[in-house]
């Protein structure tokens, strides 16, 4: 019986676990939840993930919340090396550089989707250039940590590709769709690392999947 991811592919969180399955070669279901009528706070869906967010994921009788948590179940069980689970000290790695990136870069991320993509677009409001800033110092920030792990290694975890980079990859494809993509180009090799990334066949067929539900 294949997975059942809820949520839409245009979400950063659930294209985290897409690209998971589709390099896991997983089976999976793509249920959309609609947030205009306020399906994902539906009593259905928060039977799913109590805190009425997507992506949830469905294998059988198990039901999991938390993109980060259901990506590791997912390469967990097909026994990926995205992970490095036969390496105590690799594993570790990845853990570390997980953490960066939900702490350091996704959270700034987010800001700026919201106030560049999501709220003009969708809901019509102006952006807040003050407030984007101020997010977008974080990232440089970030990437001035990345561009020095870079200049050692090939990827973020060590000179193997792992879930820290993968993680990645949903909000940087939208920091490409803003007005500050150029910022990259102070990084250059974190600019080269993230177009690796989006070059991946996995990261191509969910991008195309994210476009068809903008």
């Amino acid at each position: 019986m294949a997975m059942k991811v809820y949520g839409l592919p245009m979400s950063t969180n659930v294209a985290r676990v897409l690209v998971c399955l589709e390099e896991a070669g997983e089976q999976y279901e793509v249920v959309p939840i609609d947030f205009s009528i306020a399906e994902h706070k539906s009593p259905e869906h928060t039977s799913r993930n109590p805190f009425g967010q997507v992506p949830a994921l469905q294998d059988g009788d198990l039901i999991l919340f938390e993109s980060r948590a259901i990506s590791k179940y997912v390469l967990r069980k097909n026994n990926s090396e995205l992970l490095k689970e036969h390496n105590l000290s690799d594993a570790a790695k990845v853990d570390v550089w997980l953490e960066a990136e939900s702490h350091h870069f996704d959270e700034p991320m987010s800001v700026v989707i919201y106030q560049c993509l999501i709220l003009p677009v969708y809901f019509g409001g102006q952006t807040d250039a003050k407030v984007v800033e101020e997010n977008l110092e974080k990232l440089k920030k970030t990437f001035q940590v990345y561009e020095e792990r870079l200049c050692k290694f090939r990827y973020l975890a060590g000179d193997f590709l792992s879930l820290a980079d993968l993680s990645h990859f949903p909000t940087a494809y939208y920091l490409l769709a803003t007005p500050h993509a150029a910022m990259l180009d102070e990084f250059p090799l974190v600019k080269a690392w993230i177009d690796g990334m989006l070059a991946r066949p996995s990261v191509k067929k969910v991008i195309e999947m994210m476009k068809a539900t903008a």
